[in-house]
């Protein structure tokens, strides 16, 4: 959410931001509504001052002018009783477009229609060649018996799946991993609730507009969180933090459930894209000071580039286009991760600044050494997303064999293991 009074005297500003977002939203709607709720407002103050005037009035008068206080009170309260409904049924319309309102993009933002125009920054390793014909993630994974997603559907239905031998340990593997690097950066690890109350996914900008990808369990009025973002985010709503205390630096372990609801159809192979699955999600809350936040933004990037290095998976990392970045980002990079069997590098990390978009929503604010208080700039970025990072893992580091080479890092926690090898059918 963005400061009304900022939308007012930037409307051009947030005009430009609605048409590079592709959003569908009046502005001037907004501000009509906006002019109206301040004229209701001041009505309705008026009215009750001049009410509670005259009621203090009342018991010091007599006869005549005791009589046209009384029927001046009725009045009063008859207007009231038709202005302050329009009041509440504005505020509500006014608090439903301002949760419309985009975060105008960073003008660094390349336009773009899809992620084909996000712009390169740099580069890690090379795509593989192999001297035999490779096989595509699913494959592997069912040769070496580490997945089974013919009796995951049978029981949860579509887009999802069961890790098991190799492929839990590995899972379990690349997570200990990232959470030991984070750990190494001050990063507080934490685990956190799955379940959260609606009004953690409005302040954290996933409602409204993306409120149908997101399961409801409709018996408890709870919603399941897509990333650990959202807990991470709101665990501290409604605070007033103090300056020395920041930045807050979290990563967050949960499983995730997403329905991708606009994907029928799309990536309906392997794990790109699965209803639930399994992340470390880093979340920085800090002062809002744009330099700071961009700081952060470049050392949460870092971390997850020096887990993928460490992990030697040949990567890129893009500033994203804005046709890529989502309502509430001003500034976002992705790490996108060489896939042998799409053929191209694709989204395995999202790294996003949103300035005060979320503090706003969640009132997570911040005081001074001069007292005064100030919203919050939060970021986010994926550590680690499983089982999606398995794709390039088992692709990249297959053998002409068959079997998978496990990264050195990983080893230790894998007991020594160096190899998955196939199983017999």
């Amino acid at each position: 959410m963005l400061d009304i009074a900022f939308i007012r005297n930037n409307p051009d500003l947030i005009k430009e931001g609605i048409r590079k977002k592709r959003m569908k939203m009046d502005l001037d709607e907004l501000l009509a509504v906006d002019d109206e709720l301040k004229r209701l407002k001041a009505e309705v103050e008026t009215l009750r001052a001049d009410r509670n005037r005259l009621s203090k009035e009342i018991p010091m008068l007599k006869g005549e002018q005791r009589d046209q206080a009384v029927a001046s009170v009725k009045s009063i309260k008859d207007g009231l009783g038709a202005s302050e409904p329009k009041l509440r049924e504005t505020e509500e319309r006014f608090e439903r477009l301002m949760l419309m309102v985009p975060n105008p993009p960073l003008p660094e933002v390349p336009e773009g229609e899809s992620d084909d125009d996000n712009v390169e920054v740099r580069s890690f390793g090379q795509p593989p060649h192999f001297d035999f014909q490779p096989k595509d993630h699913l494959e592997l994974a069912e040769s070496l018996d580490i997945v089974d997603m013919q009796r995951a559907v049978k029981f949860a239905g579509a887009r999802m799946y069961c890790l098991k031998n190799e492929g839990a340990l590995l899972e379990f593997a690349l997570f200990k991993f990232t959470l030991d690097h984070l750990v190494s950066r001050g990063f507080q690890p934490m685990i956190v609730p799955q379940l959260v109350r609606r009004e953690a996914m409005i302040g954290t900008g996933f409602f409204p507009l993306g409120e149908e990808d997101t399961f409801f369990v409709e018996k408890d009025d709870l919603y399941l969180i897509g990333t650990s973002e959202v807990a991470l985010v709101s665990y501290h709503m409604d605070e007033i933090l103090h300056e020395k205390d920041l930045p807050k630096h979290y990563c967050g372990y949960s499983t995730c459930f997403r329905r991708e609801a606009g994907s029928y159809g799309k990536d309906t192979r392997g794990f790109y894209r699965l209803h639930q699955f399994n992340k470390v999600e880093q979340v920085i809350i800090c002062v809002n000071d744009p330099e700071v936040s961009h700081a952060e933004h470049r050392l949460l990037l870092n971390n997850a580039e020096e887990i993928m290095q460490a992990l030697g998976l040949p990567h890129r990392v893009a500033l994203a286009c804005v046709a890529e970045i989502g309502q509430g980002q001003v500034l976002k990079h992705e790490i996108e991760t060489w896939m042998p069997s799409r053929q191209k590098y694709s989204e395995t990390h999202s790294c996003s600044t949103l300035h005060e978009f979320q503090a706003r929503r969640l009132k997570i604010r911040w005081r001074g050494k001069n007292g005064k208080t100030q919203f919050c700039h939060t970021l986010n970025n994926t550590a680690v997303a499983s089982p999606r990072i398995l794709i390039p893992l088992l692709e990249n580091f297959q053998n002409a064999d068959g079997s998978v080479t496990i990264p050195e890092v990983l080893r230790p926690i894998m007991n020594g293991m160096e190899r998955i090898e196939p199983k017999p059918r």
